[in-house]
C-alpha cells in the first residue's frame, strides 16, 4: 500500500477530494458547494470563520478528507462539516488522523464544544463519532463537550 500524507487543504484540492468519491456508489457525489465553503463564499447554516480542510493522500491520490468551521449552531463554537475516507482506505486510521488534525485546529482557535450531523445512512458513522468520544445530541446530531480530547486519545 502507498503510504498516507496529510495536508491541509485548500479549494484548489477540490476536484482530487471529490474525485476521491467517484468508486463509490454508496457515498454519492462530494458537495458541489465545498470549493465556495473553503473560499469562504459558502456558509453553512450559523458557520462562522475561520475554517480549514485537510486532506489525506496516498502519493498524489486523495483518499480522504475533513473540514470544520466555527459556529453557533446547538451551543457549539464549531462544527466538523465534511468527512469522507475512500472505502479502499477504510478502518486503516486515516478518519481517526483525519479528526486529530482538525480537533487540533479547533484547540488552535479556542474552539472546545464542536458538533457534527451523523449521516445514519453511513454504515459505522455514529461507532466512528462515539469512539471518538462524540455523544448523541439529537438523532442525527453528535457533540464533543471539549474536541481536544481526541488529542488526548480520550475523545473528548
Amino acid at each position: 500500500m502507498t503510504p498516507l500524507s496529510f495536508r491541509e487543504a485548500t479549494s484548489r484540492d477540490v476536484a482530487a477530494m471529490a474525485a476521491s468519491r467517484l468508486a463509490d456508489t454508496t457515498a454519492g457525489p462530494a458537495d458541489e458547494r465545498m470549493a465556495a465553503y473553503l473560499d469562504g463564499r459558502h456558509h453553512p447554516q450559523q458557520a462562522l470563520r475561520p475554517r480549514t480542510a485537510y486532506i489525506a493522500l496516498a502519493g498524489d491520490r486523495a483518499v480522504g478528507y475533513i473540514a470544520g468551521h466555527g459556529t453557533r449552531r446547538h451551543n457549539c463554537a464549531g462544527e466538523l462539516q465534511y468527512l469522507y475516507v475512500a472505502p479502499t482506505h477504510r478502518r486503516l486510521g486515516v478518519a481517526s488522523e483525519l479528526l486529530r488534525l482538525l480537533a487540533g485546529w479547533f484547540c488552535d482557535h479556542d474552539v472546545r464544544r464542536v458538533c457534527v450531523n451523523v449521516n445514519t445512512d453511513s454504515e459505522g458513522a455514529e461507532a466512528f463519532y462515539r469512539r471518538h468520544g462524540a455523544q448523541a445530541l439529537s438523532q442525527y446530531w453528535y457533540v464533543w463537550e471539549d474536541i481536544g480530547g481526541v488529542l488526548a486519545g480520550s475523545g473528548g
